[in-house]
């Protein structure tokens, strides 16, 4: 199914853990974000504050603000060990990005400000070559890009709101090649080949509360956006003896699938002390939404074991997860600002429906980086995030639907931003 994206959620369509969150999602943006472990919501003083809170423009500086960040992600290789086989154990390989993001904030209007900002909040990327996890998850990849206008109002000096659009792109591929076993007792090679793309719309909206000059209250919301994925797929099996008899069989179908890309709800307050800045968030990402992955095809496959493998819904059933931030952003002087942040994430795979696409697990993530004023109209910056994956237990008592029963290990990632800001 091309574009079927299996890709894009079984695991994703939103993420690094490949994304750098639970599920796919990607919250670390720009330099700012990723040096406060994504506690990013009530004090925004860049120009990506048109992403992160498109409410507080309205209290910038009174001119054009332009960001331009370069993300490089480093994923290394998750490794599995099985339980009762080593036959059956694997590691994926290293992954390596370069993320382009950039931002920007309008001078007011009466008691408007205009932000623009393209991002990539969502993305995955495994890839398996041995034998027992390459059957599912031989190469998944997502890449989303999100092109994100907004405005924001006035209503008086302690309150401000803003509103936005949300145009996201998806491409994916999805490869897989293995063998399972069938009714016989017997065996059956089969292979999928899916790529795919969709674009889809969403909406943001944001405010800020001001009670004193020092402090900052604020909340934002992120659409749940349905990807709507259509393509073709083309799936193979291998001859397969009794009680099937069936040929060696090669299917190309149209098709379609629909994925969630989550809602997510962030509340905020930071608190500035002189010189220091220290703020608290809470994330509330609603993954519940991810009930089941099932492809839908023009006609029908024809074979039992192309249906089994590729046809009936895959439950999911993912869970609401909590993330808890908290960065601190210290003025060392006029040129040079330092920035440390930490979190705890959670993840939303149960047991029984984690699967080699997306092998997550609940995570802290730390974080530093500096800003350096070079002039009034020039700031550069640079950051260091890492994301530190618990190790995650399937057990035999979970009844794993891709019969995976053993540890995962080594996953996190690595998350190196550098980006400059011009004001004129």
């Amino acid at each position: 199914m091309k574009k079927l994206c299996n890709v894009l959620t079984v695991a994703a369509l939103l993420a690094p853990s490949a994304a750098l969150a639970s599920g796919y999602y990607i919250p670390e943006q720009s330099v700012n974000a990723a040096a406060l472990a994504g506690a990013y919501a009530a004090h925004t003083p860049g120009a990506d504050a048109s992403y992160y809170n498109p409410a507080n423009m309205i209290g910038m500086a009174d001119q054009w603000q332009i960001e331009a960040d370069l993300v490089y992600i480093n994923l290394p290789g998750v490794s599995y060990t099985d339980s009762l086989a080593a036959a059956r154990n694997g590691e994926s390989k290293e992954e390596q990005f370069l993320i382009p993001h950039l931002f920007a904030v309008s001078p007011k209007i009466n008691n408007l400000r205009f932000g623009l900002a393209l991002t990539s909040p969502a993305g995955l990327s495994k890839r398996w070559q041995d034998a027992f996890p390459r059957t599912s998850a031989e190469d998944f990849s997502l890449r989303v890009l999100e092109l994100n206008p907004s405005v924001a109002w006035q209503g008086c000096d302690k309150f401000s709101l803003a509103a936005g659009v949300r145009l996201i792109r998806a491409d994916g591929e999805a490869r897989s090649y293995g063998t399972i076993p069938v009714p016989g007792p017997t065996t059956a090679t089969i292979r999928r080949d899916l790529e795919g793309n969709a674009t889809e719309y969403g909406y943001n909206l944001a405010a800020t509360v001001k009670p004193v000059q020092e402090w900052d209250i604020s909340a934002t919301y992120r659409s749940k956006v349905d990807l709507n994925l259509e393509g073709d797929a083309t799936l193979w099996s291998d001859a397969i003896g009794a009680p099937f008899n069936l040929p060696a069989t090669t299917v190309v179908r149209s098709g379609s699938v629909t994925l969630p890309v989550p809602a997510v709800l962030t509340i905020g307050t930071a608190y500035t002390f002189d010189r220091t800045t220290v703020e608290l968030d809470y994330n509330k990402t609603y993954w519940n939404v991810y009930e089941n992955l099932d492809f839908n095809y023009s006609a029908p496959l024809g074979h039992p074991i192309l249906v089994s493998a590729f046809d009936d819904p895959k439950a999911k059933n993912w869970s609401d997860t909590n993330t808890y931030r908290i960065g601190v952003t210290h003025r060392c002087n006029e040129q040079w600002t330092a920035m440390l942040g930490f979190a705890i994430d959670e993840n939303p795979v149960p047991d029984n429906t984690l699967g080699f696409e997306l092998p997550d697990a609940d995570a802290k993530i730390y974080s530093i980086g500096a800003r350096y004023r070079y002039s009034a109209k020039l700031e550069l910056g640079a950051a260091y995030l890492f994301v530190d994956k618990e190790s995650r237990v399937i057990p035999a008592a979970a009844a794993n639907s891709g019969g995976i029963n053993g540890t995962f290990d080594n996953g996190g990632a690595h998350l190196v931003t550098v980006g400059m800001q011009y004001n004129y």
